[in-house]
């Protein structure tokens, strides 16, 4: 960092940084700033999914897997949705979802069961073991996100998670 007398240490370079530049060098008359914030957003988006895959890797799972676990747990007891739910809060297919349950099912993890108010409809349930599963892998993935996050103090990190709820809010009208 460069240190400068009577302000705060100047923070380092990153790869945005130098894309910035280089638009800067070629289109002088472009406004990056969104380009500067977006490309940061990305860049994050991807290595904090590689380190959360890394993470549920550990428990059999794959981040998708531990969507629909995570959700089925979130629901509360009896930890059971119609596959339907599921779906529209993972924001998957009838087909990717089904995918999903057929091999979580598979490894013990969920069982379907006919749904008892609508004869032609299932529920999805977690089982003890995916309950289990669950409730560790959560816990292994909010330490990898709370690791990443320790380079910000506790205001600066509420400061971003307000932030970034107005810029989704923003994006998803």
């Amino acid at each position: 960092m460069t240190e400068r007398p009577g302000r705060p240490p100047e923070p380092p370079k990153d790869p945005v940084d130098a894309i910035i530049g280089q638009w800067a060098e070629v289109r002088p008359d472009l406004d990056t700033a969104a380009m500067e914030v977006f490309g940061r957003v990305f860049r994050l988006a991807r290595a904090m999914g590689d380190r959360m895959e890394k993470a549920y890797t550990r428990f059999g799972i794959s981040r998708g897997e531990f969507d629909a676990l995570a959700t089925l747990r979130r629901s509360g007891e009896p930890y059971t949705l119609s596959p339907r739910q599921l779906s529209a809060t993972l924001m998957l297919t009838t087909g990717g979802m089904t995918g999903r349950l057929d091999k979580l099912e598979r490894a013990g993890l969920l069982r379907r069961s006919p749904d008892p108010h609508d004869r032609r409809g299932l529920q999805v349930t977690l089982t003890d073991r995916g309950l289990e599963l669950i409730d560790e892998a959560v816990g292994a993935g909010l330490a990898v996100q709370t690791e990443a996050l320790s380079v910000l103090d506790d205001e600066r990190a509420g400061q971003l998670a307000v932030l970034l709820r107005d810029l989704l809010a923003g994006t998803e009208r």
